[in-house]
């Protein structure tokens, strides 16, 4: 029979034990110089391609690994660096594209968003400022060097024309085919030189062709991808979409290329498929290999979607493959020694999937028979994990009994809040966590090694939230926080302390720079065990006679920040998560904590793609917040938080959580989002970040005191308070508070202007 062609979309960049992540940070440290990081980063890329070589995938790709992000790769590569990053020059290649993402003393950072609906987060190219021009043929260099080093003929990756306009921002006196005409010649020239150096096939990523387009983009579509195949014919190009189905399929799937990649896990590409057919002179990589979660698939159910497909597609013509990169997934299980054995062999992470793909495209290709042994070895897997943990909900999900409404209307508890909290005007405080130095993270170590014992530990995070509401007193902040030293990450930390959670020891993935989060993993049913964080918050408060706020991640990031089981229904999994939070935050509210923060920088990034989607999920994300949230008294002030997100999409929603006061980034967009309220009228109490704390610069008072004027051009000033973008807690010490007294500083000098003008009048 015909062989079928295995192929891997992207790898993970991070390392089995996230070496990747240690060498930046050392970089940036100054404790590596530049010629190192770059010799050890490069060990850690070919070990992930000799990886993918013995297992055998066919097509492996080259040009996927980054030192930061890949939309950040595609930027410096066509020199899209704004201005106020090019007028050192002294600075290297690699300093200037740290500079960009990480910031300087003197200038800010470019904006960071979510990638699609993942928790991966990119840096937004900034185009008004500079002409583009080819710097660097990156794909060529890892072309060469996967070829020289390891024999292999690798598949370059590209980030396509149309998604990396369409992402930037800074054109707005262009229109979008001008735009177009500056970039073509470019990317010309990067395909063309890869064909000259004898490469076969190029991956060309187009995951914007999955969300809504314009008649306007599918225009500029059909134009690039038709000036690709005339100007450099005779090379294989792949029209690469995932994270769902595409709307425009009869238009995507006749656009020039050799082959086009659909998502056959997300969306409805199958039913596309049996409706539309494919063209007969194209190849299908069809993605059949869930790219975005942890759990093994029934290899029996794959193996018969890829017959179903081949009902359609000649199987000489279908390529194997994943729904998506790697990257959103752990690199391997088999560091993953103290699980439980039927949980882990239920699992794939990145290494098994590889594994996963490449079987299906053997017995594909020779007959289901021929893996018939390994095939029914996966579905014993899934059966076993079924029997063993998840109750099927059959019934109403006992969650639904439960009152989602507060006792009074936002108008009248705020009045009943602001009499008991006595805060003063524009208050301040921050979002949380504060910074987790490197002797934090080693008490926490070995407290888990069992070198030191529970009580030893307890005592240790109880001086770190002395020593810091302290500070936080000294600098003048309003509202406190305890720190969340005992936290490792604010969804693993709950997954840690919930039935029907596990937490891995590798399970690492990016999620922003060097920033790795490990997602737990949910294997049964939710519930509440004991109090989780009770303890920390109560003996902060008792510390203080200023308010302390119970910190809290809200039940849609817990979802959508952790790896759900794929056969049963994520709305009941919501419910359940919701249910255990209210008894978290009763518990909260009995021992005398007044305000609570429910955090939820996911709402958005879960947003479904398709528009079409959105009521459904937003009405049970609302409710599952309001769920979690309702039971507390009038009193009781109710935060929220939410970051990298265009708010305009889903403002109503986040009104109808009825959070008393929700805070929410803006100076890591350059104040954007603020259009949004000055377009809709927000009737609770609003923090917008003013500065940005992914970027290790301290942004002066004046900085800050301009940020915060021009949100009160739209925010009344008795509902505004004054906070940073996000958490702190990957900060420095002495940055965080130096940026802290600025903000405070800021606060009380407008604080004193508001008022003067308060009783002029």
């Amino acid at each position: 029979m015909a062989k079928v062609f295995s192929s891997n979309l992207g790898y993970p960049r991070i390392g089995e034990q996230r070496e990747w992540k240690r060498e930046l940070e050392k970089f940036w440290s100054g404790k590596i110089s530049e010629k190192e990081l770059l010799e050890e980063t490069k060990a850690i890329r070919l070990e992930g391609l000799r990886k993918q070589k013995e297992k055998g995938i066919d097509l492996i790709p080259v040009g996927d690994f980054s030192l930061y992000d890949h939309v950040l790769d595609t930027s410096v590569t066509f020199g899209v660096i704004p201005k106020r990053f090019q007028e050192d020059d002294t600075r290297t290649q690699l300093e200037t594209y740290f500079a960009i993402a990480r910031g300087t003393h003197d200038a800010v950072a470019s904006e960071m968003t979510k990638w699609f609906n993942t928790n991966y987060h990119y840096i937004v190219p900034e185009f008004n400022e500079s002409k583009p021009s080819l710097k660097e043929n990156r794909p060529l260099s890892f072309y060469k060097e996967a070829k020289e080093e390891l024999g292999i003929e690798g598949k370059p990756v590209l980030l396509g024309p149309i998604t990396f306009i369409k992402l930037g921002k800074g054109y707005e006196d262009k229109e979008f085919p001008s735009i177009v005409q500056e970039f073509l010649p470019l990317y010309i020239q990067v395909i063309k030189e890869l064909k000259e150096a004898g490469v076969k096939w190029i991956q060309i990523d187009e995951p914007i062709f999955s969300t809504a387009l314009t008649q306007e983009d599918l225009e500029q579509a059909e134009y690039v991808y038709e000036t690709f195949a005339k100007e450099i014919p005779e090379i294989n190009i792949i029209i690469q979409t995932y994270f769902e189905s595409v709307d425009s399929y009869e238009t995507i799937v006749n656009l020039p290329a050799t082959a086009i990649g659909l998502d056959f896990v997300h969306g409805n590409s199958l039913d596309l498929l049996s409706k539309h057919g494919f063209p007969k002179d194209k190849i299908l990589a069809a993605g059949v290999i869930d790219g975005r979660n942890v759990w093994r698939q029934n290899l029996n159910h794959q193996s018969g979607l890829l017959e179903s497909i081949g009902n359609i597609v000649d199987k000489e013509r279908i390529i194997v493959q994943a729904s998506s990169s790697l990257i959103h997934v752990p690199v391997t299980t088999e560091s993953e020694k103290t699980l439980d054995p039927v949980i882990k062999d239920a699992l794939s992470f990145a290494d098994e999937k590889l594994d996963e793909i490449a079987l299906l495209a053997k017995g594909f290709g020779s007959g289901k028979e021929a893996i018939l042994l390994e095939i029914e070895e996966s579905v014993n897997a899934i059966e076993a994990l079924n029997h063993s943990d998840y109750r099927k909900q059959t019934d109403a999900n006992p969650a639904g009994s439960l009152n989602t409404d507060r006792k009074l209307p936002f108008k009248e508890r705020i009045s009943i809040q602001k009499e008991q909290l006595q805060l003063p005007l524009l208050p301040t405080t921050t979002i949380g966590s504060l910074p987790q130095t490197a002797e934090v993270r080693r008490e926490r170590l070995k407290w888990r090694k069992g070198d030191i014992t529970d009580q030893t530990y307890e005592e240790y995070i109880q001086s770190e939230i002395k020593k810091w509401i302290d500070i936080q007193e000294e600098i003048g902040l309003d509202v406190l926080v305890h720190g969340e030293f005992e936290r490792t990450d604010m969804v693993e930390y709950f997954g840690e302390k919930l039935d029907g959670f596990l937490v891995t020891k590798f399970g690492w993935v990016q999620s922003y720079g060097s920033r790795c989060v490990r997602p737990p993993v949910i294997f049964g049913d939710v519930s509440f065990d004991k109090p989780m964080t009770v303890k920390e918050s109560v003996y902060a408060q008792k510390l203080t006679k200023k308010k302390v706020k119970g910190m809290l991640t809200g039940p849609v990031t817990i979802l959508n920040w952790s790896f759900v089981r794929d056969d049963i229904s994520r709305f009941d999994v919501l419910d359940q998560i919701a249910a255990a939070l209210r008894l978290e935050i009763e518990e909260l509210e009995k021992n005398g904590i007044k305000i609570i923060q429910v955090d939820e920088p996911a709402l958005r990034e879960g947003l479904p793609l398709k528009v079409e989607k959105w009521n459904q999920y937003l009405q049970r994300a609302v409710n599952a917040f309001k769920l979690a949230t309702a039971s507390v008294q009038n009193s009781t002030q109710i935060h929220t938080h939410m970051c990298y997100s265009d708010f305009q999409d889903i403002f109503e929603a986040i009104s109808a959580l009825d959070a008393d006061v929700i805070s929410i980034e803006t100076s890591r967009s350059h104040g954007e989002l603020i259009s949004t309220f000055e377009e809709n009228t927000y009737d609770k109490e609003i923090g917008l970040g003013v500065y940005d704390i992914h970027s290790p610069r301290v942004p002066s008072k004046e900085e800050i005191k301009a940020n915060v004027n021009r949100a009160l051009q739209t925010i009344p000033v008795s509902q505004y308070w004054i906070n940073p973008d996000c958490g702190l807690k990957t900060r420095q010490e002495a940055e965080t508070i130096a940026a802290l007294k600025n903000m405070v500083a800021a606060a009380k000098e407008i604080r004193e202007v508001q008022l003067i003008g308060v009783q002029s009048k």
